[in-house]
């Protein structure tokens, strides 16, 4: 199996770990749909327990507009880079999936980033009809490749841009994307020449925020699509159906060899297993029920919004944003998980109670596993008009981050007591915590080829 030259080498994960823990934590936190008119920020997080500002905010980096969303973001090289050793990774990826603008971030001081370059939407427009930047992954041959959720107007499929090493704009991935309706995640397995992509809606569609008749209009995503690697087209589509409706965060094995993968239908609360068996095959593994809730206008769904694979990938975690709970399941067999733990932090139901001394205010939503599978972080802020539908109060409280311990002999969840940021006490007011980033590689970042 390949190493990684900027990167642990997948053959030997633990060996990454060998006197190193990681110390910082990048997130973005938004300002965007808040009365508070502030641009969006990278929050740089020690979460080092041996350092003085252990759970702390050490740095901000303000963007240089208001209204971006910052959302999903990723690096400009990770682990697909082994074979060339003039790669690193040093600049993070973070675009504004609302204003479609594109920031490239230095992090040659880790603790203290700064901007390196601003791709505004016109550009994007004009060279691709894209807009609507969501998941960021570095390539192999050193391109950084984003999937678009929509054309300039709005409308879907979108698509996926790519920018070359120095951060211009090469055009469109795709060659032939008959059968995609939407966009959302993507992931890659060259060994099996397969890009797996998934399906939120049409930007125009969700900006507004939630709408029931929308699903029933057909305004959402049911399909997985299988795209050939190397000719940039899809390959298989597969309708998941009413029973997987809006499938969101795409995630392979690490291992590269490996054709299992799971993603996370969100509206229909369950969790589906690709592989190849011949042909590639998809099935559900695991049904959260939803739960009659008085004042709902339909039984609520736990609404899965985000799951990672530890890097062994032994164990999978998901986030059920509306009812409050992170879990754990055993995948040493990916055809039948296994739940191992549970742990409720938040959410609808008000299972959770006070955390760390704080009435968390929001459900669990973006997730970050430590390279060791130790430790799970967790923020609450899914997107700015779908938060106000759901937790009103959110903006104004502000988001957590927690710390989640996780138990990778015999399995289990706890709430760390010990870690937690409250974005309801910053400098400027209180903000909302998105996805979160190691600066030496992630759970979700990384991809081996």
């Amino acid at each position: 199996m390949s190493h990684a030259c900027c990167g642990p080498g997948y053959a030997s994960p633990e060996a990454a770990m060998q006197g190193e823990r990681e110390k910082l934590l990048y997130t973005i936190a938004l300002y965007t749909g808040s009365t508070i008119v502030e641009p969006d920020y990278l929050a740089t997080v020690d979460v080092d327990p041996e350092s003085p500002t252990y759970s702390q905010v050490i740095h901000r980096l303000p963007m240089p507009y208001v209204g971006d969303e910052l959302h999903h973001f990723g690096w400009n090289a990770c682990s697909s880079c082994h074979g060339d050793a003039n790669k690193s990774r040093r600049y993070l990826v973070i675009p504004g999936i609302r204003s479609s603008r594109i920031y490239i971030i230095d992090t040659i001081e880790a603790k203290a980033p700064k901007i390196h370059k601003v791709i505004e939407p016109e550009e994007i427009k004009a060279k691709a009809n894209l807009t609507a930047p969501h998941t960021v992954h570095c390539l192999a041959n050193g391109q950084v490749m984003i999937s678009m959720l929509g054309d300039r107007e709005g409308n879907g499929p979108g698509g996926f841009l790519l920018l070359d090493d120095n951060f211009d704009i090469l055009g469109r991935w795709e060659q032939n994307a008959s059968g995609m309706k939407f966009n959302y995640d993507f992931w890659y397995q060259p060994r099996h020449n397969i890009m797996v992509s998934s399906e939120w809606g049409a930007p125009k569609t969700f900006y507004r925020g939630f709408d029931l008749n929308d699903v029933a209009a057909g305004n959402y995503g049911q399909h997985l699509h299988f795209w050939n690697w190397e000719k940039h087209e899809i390959i298989q589509s597969m309708d998941l159906g009413e029973e997987g409706l809006v499938p969101l965060e795409v995630r392979f094995h690490h291992d590269p060899d490996s054709t299992h993968g799971f993603v996370g239908a969100a509206l229909s609360s369950n969790i589906w297993h690709w592989y190849k068996n011949g042909t590639w095959q998809v099935n559900k593994v695991i049904d959260v029920p939803s739960v009659d809730l008085e004042g709902f206008p339909i039984p609520l769904p736990s609404l899965i919004t985000d799951l990672i694979l530890s890097l062994d990938d032994r164990f999978l975690y998901f986030s059920n944003w509306l009812h409050g709970d992170i879990r754990q399941y055993d995948i040493s067999d990916p055809h039948n998980p296994k739940q191992t733990g549970q742990v409720w932090v938040g959410g609808l139901l008000g299972k959770s109670g006070e955390i760390n001394g704080h009435k968390p205010v929001g459900g669990p939503q973006m997730l970050q596993l430590s390279l060791d599978g130790k430790r799970l972080y967790v923020t609450n802020s899914l997107f700015s008009t779908w938060d106000d539908q759901f937790y009103p109060d959110l903006a104004k409280a502000g988001s957590y981050m927690l710390q989640i311990d996780c138990d990778i002999e015999s399995g289990g969840l706890a709430v760390n007591p010990n870690f937690y940021i409250d974005f309801g006490a910053e400098p400027q007011g209180p903000s909302r915590a998105h996805e979160m980033r190691y600066p030496g590689g992630d759970c979700t970042s990384d991809i081996w080829v």
